[in-house]
């Protein structure tokens, strides 16, 4: 496959990983790049700068193709250091960064004179066309379908990568709801010249997390998420388990704080879940695009898979609508 995402990030399918916290290890960001896409070590899930450091290094060991680093500004309590994995990514001769969260305008600059190749994630075309702005190379525009943080303005795909696309000139990744063939070769048609995939990539061999929350994703369907912290305005998609909804029931309380759930949403717990496959040990994310993840795949299994199907649908069923 040929796109602008293509070109610009050297891989051979515009199919890129979600940076997941806890899951964007080297183990699943080399089997992603070795399979032909972009595979994303996620910084944050690195306890320091130097541990990030050597994820990278490690990394290296298990891929020679392009791989890049998420870097997701939160709202924490306690902030991250960002500016020091920041460095550490650039110091490692890292050459492509997603950016999430807050605004990335402070590590535009010296990524760009490290001459990195930025990919910002955006849930609504202002804030794409603030980050084409500052210099981003890549949209990732992330749709109310999506697991984690799909924003406030609950716009799908449908809507928001078209809009997007008529206003953009930067090439675009669509995200949320995308697992499947058809919805690469939906993407492509709505303006986007690539993907981005968090949950359908939870779902495969290589993925290092516990077996059972894979087999999870497998059983669930596109019922099976829900969204949490909706009234602090910072809403989440997650995997609908019991957590899920005792946080959900004590949102839904006049008088309640977010230190009403504070630590029912604590990230660590999340960690627990992926190690131990306790599905109930706390939240954890997983998206509506459970419905169509049907088997645990290699990740080579996965992207071959999915681009010999979307030129199928192009050749065959699309061609034949039009003929």
């Amino acid at each position: 496959m040929k796109t602008r995402v293509t070109e610009l990030l050297g891989i051979r399918y515009p199919i890129v990983q979600g940076g997941m916290m806890w899951v964007g290890r080297a183990e699943m960001a080399s089997a992603v790049s070795n399979a032909g896409g972009l595979g994303l070590l996620t910084a944050l899930t690195q306890p320091t700068p130097e541990d990030l450091t050597k994820e990278i290094a490690r990394c290296r060991t298990m891929t020679d193709k392009p791989f890049g680093v998420n870097l997701t500004f939160t709202p924490r309590p306690k902030a991250r250091p960002y500016m020091e994995y920041a460095q550490a990514i650039i110091d490692s001769g890292i050459k492509i960064v997603e950016t999430a969260g807050n605004n990335p305008e402070p590590y535009v600059i010296p990524f760009k004179k490290a001459g990195i190749t930025i990919i910002h994630k955006c849930t609504s075309v202002r804030h794409g066309l603030k980050a084409e702005k500052l210099g981003c190379d890549i949209i990732s525009m992330d749709g109310f379908e999506c697991a984690g943080h799909p924003g406030e303005d609950d716009t799908p795909n449908f809507v928001l990568l078209p809009a997007a696309a008529a206003q953009l000139t930067v090439p675009m990744l669509a995200s949320g709801g995308i697992g499947s063939a058809e919805g690469l070769v939906a993407a492509l048609a709505l303006g986007a010249e690539g993907i981005n995939m968090g949950t359908r990539f939870m779902a495969t061999r290589e993925a290092p997390i516990h077996e059972n929350v894979k087999q999870a994703i497998v059983a669930g369907d596109e019922r099976s998420s829900t969204h949490i912290l909706r009234k602090v305005r910072n809403t989440s998609r997650i995997y609908k388990n019991s957590v899920a909804l005792k946080i959900r029931e004590i949102e839904a309380r006049p008088d309640s704080t977010f230190d009403d759930i504070y630590e029912l949403v604590a990230g660590v717990k999340n960690h627990v879940v992926y190690q131990t496959g306790d599905l109930e040990a706390g939240t954890w994310t997983a998206g509506g695009v459970m419905g169509v993840i049907h088997d645990i795949p290699t990740c080579k299994e996965l992207l071959d898979r999915m681009v010999s199907e979307a030129r199928e649908i192009v050749g065959k069923r699309l061609s034949n609508a039009f003929a």
